[in-house]
């Protein structure tokens, strides 16, 4: 064993010792926590990236909510330690805009943070990642999912996978409902363009067809144009193909509403099955302002799913009970994204961000949190995951989430309940 991993491991039982005691009453781990001698500031502050308006603001106000919890979290754990060292999360809003991301990020770089959660969508990380990997910025983002951001040796880690795997749940999503003929509609930005890619390219192994493609800028608010594109496509396929035997798939964030809500002027198009993704799942504003028209279609879109366990049901409960709503995938997610920062650094007795980068990997290997097994791949992702699918149903006169079945990508199976 060479002196790098010797130390790791030596790092790793301090904090397997460490955890015993917490696990004790308050007054048997205080021994132990007096013996703690830290090379730890007593502040150490964590930059978050988040979009708290946008297209996605939906889904950063919860992950917000995920970091307060585990900033208190983390915080009693430290104290229960002994360590004079308490963590603060500087949360930043990127609007879901590539160019406010790196803005606040410089921002921030200029106040000394070294080490962020986030940004949440690829086109921000992207448009961070030069000036981070030149700066030696830890940049780990618990949602960004584009393939072509698996870089080996940056300072780019994700803690979620990228969308090789969320591409094939789309294609085997579709192809075990029982349709082969689709038309694509997608953002044209680093998220959509990866996430087509690689739906189109399982969808056509498992022999299904792709009959068009449309894609849009991020920037539009405004999609009947795209919408009469879409129908006019989807009219000839029905006309070859039949009714039942097409679907739509959309790759989009928010803007979703505007789609339905235009598409919900053209009859066919509301008569045929539509699949998300990620980034349709769970949204509130989908069921809140356009439940009408994704209760017809369905809209079913897959998300990462947790793995069901003991810790997960604990976050879940305390995020229920604080905020009144469910927890999102990406926000289990980053609260597991915290302690795993967390847990590096107390291995580094350093927030130094290379010290955090290089064992980072090694860290995540032998940790399981609330979202499951944090294994990291070569390129600093996580290297494999399943996803839950939702849909959008109406019950009681009210339209919800619904869970309609489950992708294993062990088995590459999908399980509609």
């Amino acid at each position: 064993m060479n002196e790098k991993y010797f130390k790791l491991f030596i790092g790793i039982l301090f904090v397997t010792i460490l955890l015993s005691a917490c696990a004790k009453p308050a007054e048997k781990a205080a021994p132990v926590a007096k013996q703690i001698q830290t090379g730890l500031p007593k502040e150490i502050t964590i930059g978050a990236l988040l979009p708290l308006t946008g297209d996605l603001a939906a889904y950063g106000k919860n992950v917000r909510e995920a970091l307060l919890i585990a900033e208190e979290d983390i915080n009693e754990f430290l104290k229960k330690l002994g360590y004079d060292t308490r963590i603060k999360f500087l949360i930043e809003d990127t609007e879901t805009r590539p160019t406010t991301a790196l803005t606040k990020l410089q921002a921030l770089a200029a106040k000394g943070v070294k080490i962020y959660i986030g940004p949440m969508t690829s086109a921000e990380v992207r448009n961070i990642k030069t000036y981070a990997d030149i700066n030696k910025l830890l940049i780990i983002s618990p949602s960004s999912t584009a393939a072509d951001l698996a870089i080996k040796d940056d300072f780019i880690y994700r803690t979620v996978p990228d969308d090789t795997y969320q591409g094939k749940a789309i294609a085997r999503m579709v192809i075990d409902y029982g349709i082969k003929n689709v038309v694509v509609i997608h953002r044209k930005d680093a998220w959509g363009d990866g996430l087509y890619r690689e739906f189109s390219k399982r969808f056509k192994e498992l022999g299904g067809n792709v009959i068009g493609e449309i894609a849009y800028t991020p920037e539009a608010k405004e999609f009947s144009a795209d919408v009469k594109k879409l129908y006019d496509i989807v009219s000839e396929a029905v006309k070859k193909y039949g009714k039942e035997n097409v679907a739509i798939v959309a790759i989009s964030f928010g803007e979703i509403v505007t789609i339905l809500k235009q598409a919900s002027g053209y009859d066919l198009l509301m008569q045929l099955v539509w699949f998300g993704s990620d980034g349709t799942a769970k949204l509130d504003d989908v069921v809140k302002e356009a439940g009408k028209e994704a209760a017809k279609v369905k809209l079913y879109s897959t998300l990462f799913a947790p793995t069901e366990s003991l810790k997960y049901k604990e976050f879940y409960e305390k995020f229920k009970s604080r905020t009144g709503s469910e927890p999102h995938g990406y926000s289990v997610i980053a609260y597991d994204t915290a302690w795993l920062i967390t847990y590096a650094m107390l291995l580094a007795q350093s927030t130094d961000s290379e010290k955090i980068a290089e064992i980072l990997p090694e860290v995540a290997k032998s940790f399981f949190g609330a979202s499951g097994w944090m294994l990291l791949n070569e390129a600093g992702d996580r290297a494999a995951g399943d996803y839950d699918i939702w849909m959008v149903v109406e019950e009681d006169g009210k339209y919800k989430w619904k869970k309609a079945g489950y992708y294993s990508s062990t088995t590459d199976s999908v399980t509609f309940y």
